[in-house]
């Protein structure tokens, strides 16, 4: 578990690191801002692109090969990113980074509910929830202080010793899962990854305000993939698209649930700088401040969720936490300018403390609603719910900006609030679903 937990915090210290020091990384390899914008952009697209593929394959060859092989990728990436001396040879190295970040993540939670019983889950969750949140706070403050002392590629550097540690103990301490007795279809992965990789491709040019046709020509691209990839997989037993995941009503609430969530926060995340910085005219250093406390409150309710989740409903539970962050979301977008950093503080805290309750809970009913022979699908589409939804919220934060100019920050925090709600429903939905075989009562 300490491995998981380890390798977990790389892979969302890295993503949180490099878009803080972009800007560094941009100006000492003489790029542009939107050329340098794919030094983000490769990383999401492999990781999103190839998330449930390493989860199918998780279940043919199992999930702690794909796990340790991702692990040795994400290292070795490291390294090659550490020695980048061009934006092509960085963007190059971010697309294997991300890659092997999405073998770590596309088998983490299966791993986890491996190794907990089903009555102790959420326990188990929770702590990676802890973790997930502490690394999401902490990564900004990580690489200020790095860049204060030392060049930008010391950011990608650390992770060679850490990822090195992570490797050994995982080596010795994972549990070993028996091979699955179905196949591989590279076919269906490439399919998989082109329709994928277009749907993110599409979100992140609306979200830079890229051109139009490349917007729809990537969404059609998606659709026509996504067709092709549902007709190749028609009747398979274990699609590498969940869609027999998704006919369950309570797995396929609880995937609604979570994309409305992380479409939440990131039109949270992605439009409160500017809220502070040109709504309630804050300076960056204290903008920086006032964005800690949605995570540490996050990384602080998590283990505390993950265990109630044990003996409450997770439907409840997650209907509870969304409301209340759609609550803290809406006290922000209707916050005065002239609010003092205390209310703001509270503010955040509502929506931390909303946040924190829902995901432990949330990815347990994922994983208790599908039988334990899905246990890759489930795992794959709790990853990809969340990159996809965070991707989702990043572009509508620019649609707000673009119809509403300087209002364009209070408007996305109050469509992210509307995400916050609907989730909070679908949640709610759940206490009343009939449960099928694999789930939990009262999820």
């Amino acid at each position: 578990m300490v491995a998981i937990l380890i390798s977990i915090a790389l892979a969302t210290l890295d993503t949180a690191i490099a878009n803080t020091a972009l800007p560094a990384i941009a100006a000492d390899l003489n790029a542009s801002p939107a050329a340098s914008v794919w030094i983000i952009n490769a990383y999401q697209l492999a990781a999103v692109a190839t998330l449930l593929p390493f989860a199918a394959l998780g279940g043919v060859i199992g999930h702690r090969k794909v796990y340790l092989g991702g692990l040795i990728l994400f290292v070795v990436s490291s390294a090659l990113c550490t020695f980048a001396w061009s934006l092509p040879t960085l963007t190059i190295a971010r697309v294997l980074q991300g890659l092997g970040a999405s073998a770590i993540m596309s088998v983490n939670a299966a791993l986890i509910s491996s190794i907990f019983s089903r009555e102790r889950l959420g326990r188990g969750l929770g702590m990676n929830a802890l973790v997930v949140g502490t690394s999401f706070a902490a990564g900004p403050t990580i690489a200020s202080l790095v860049l204060s002392v030392a060049n930008w590629p010391w950011l990608f550097a650390i992770n060679l010793p850490i990822g090195i540690f992570a490797l050994v103990f995982a080596w010795n301490s994972l549990p070993i899962s028996k091979p699955g007795t179905l196949t591989f279809d590279p076919l269906t992965a490439l399919l998989n990854v082109l329709t994928f990789g277009a749907l993110i491709f599409a979100l992140s040019q609306a979200a830079q305000l890229g051109s139009w046709n490349s917007v729809l020509i990537a969404l059609a691209v998606f659709l026509a993939g996504f067709v092709l990839m549902l007709r190749r997989e028609a009747g398979h037993p274990a699609p590498m698209f969940p869609l027999d995941l998704l006919k369950r009503p309570m797995f396929a609430l609880s995937a609604m649930t979570a994309f409305c969530s992380f479409a939440a926060q990131g039109l949270a995340f992605v439009s409160l700088p500017f809220f502070f910085e040109t709504v309630l005219a804050r300076d960056p250093v204290q903008t920086g401040f006032l964005m800690t406390p949605w995570s540490v409150v996050v990384a602080m309710i998590a283990p505390f969720a993950g265990r109630l989740s044990d003996r409450y409903a997770p439907g409840l539970l997650g209907g509870i936490g969304l409301a209340i962050l759609c609550a803290g979301m809406i006290s922000l977008a209707f916050m005065s300018p002239n609010a003092s950093a205390w209310q703001i503080c509270i503010s955040m805290i509502i929506c931390g403390l909303g946040f924190g309750f829902f995901q432990a809970p949330n990815q347990k009913a994922l994983m208790t609603s599908a039988p334990r022979e899905r246990a890759s699908g489930a795992s794959g589409t709790i990853a990809t719910a969340r990159l996809i939804g965070q991707a989702t919220g990043a572009a509508l934060v620019a649609f707000s900006f673009g119809i509403s100019g300087e209002h364009g920050p209070v408007l996305a925090l109050s469509i992210g609030a509307g995400f916050a709600a609907v989730g909070s429903i679908a949640s709610g939905l759940r206490l009343v679903t009939k449960n099928q075989p694999g789930s939990t009562p009262g999820q």
